[in-house]
């Protein structure tokens, strides 16, 4: 069984033009280096053969994996998002006790990963998972790779785009 998986609409286009990338350009691309390959002779000692079916298993299986994410994901109602604690699609400022840097990030879903020079991160990180549910003047105790940090959150909004 497939989870669902939550998507922004910007994000499910972007899954959608990979996949029609994969398939209507990479596709013929391998379909003909094998057919090349193949026309070189002998199969059973043809490596130029056994790399281009090796790539067309690599493609078929991540056409396969962009479709079941399409078939499962379902577009996120952000007229039912509330800004009144973090949530998935928050854009939230937050501020390290410690040292005082403030950072803003919107968190997304994970099939959108993060991107920290875009200011995203990914609901699975352990800052998001440590963010969600506080709420403006909340600190927030997240253990990262580092060790223990804390984080106060100064604001939050919905980060629609």
């Amino acid at each position: 069984m497939s989870s669902v998986n939550y998507v922004t609409e910007a994000g499910l286009k972007k899954i959608k033009d990979e996949l029609a990338e994969l398939e209507s350009v990479e596709r013929p691309k391998v379909i003909a280096a094998i057919s090349e390959a193949r026309d070189k002779g002998d199969l059973s000692e043809n490596a130029e053969y056994d790399a281009a079916k090796e790539a067309q298993a690599h493609l078929e299986t991540k056409i396969a994996k962009l479709k079941g994410i399409i078939a499962n994901s379902r577009i996120i109602d952000t007229s039912k998002l509330d800004k009144s604690s973090v949530q998935l699609l928050s854009k939230v400022t937050i501020e390290n006790t410690k040292t005082k840097a403030k950072m803003t990030y919107t968190i997304v879903p994970e099939t959108e990963g993060s991107d920290l020079k875009a200011g995203k991160i990914s609901l699975t990180t352990p800052i998001a998972k440590g963010l969600i549910g506080k709420k403006v003047g909340e600190v927030a105790e997240i253990k990262v790779p580092a060790g223990l940090m804390s984080f106060k959150v100064l604001d939050i909004a919905l980060s629609i785009e």
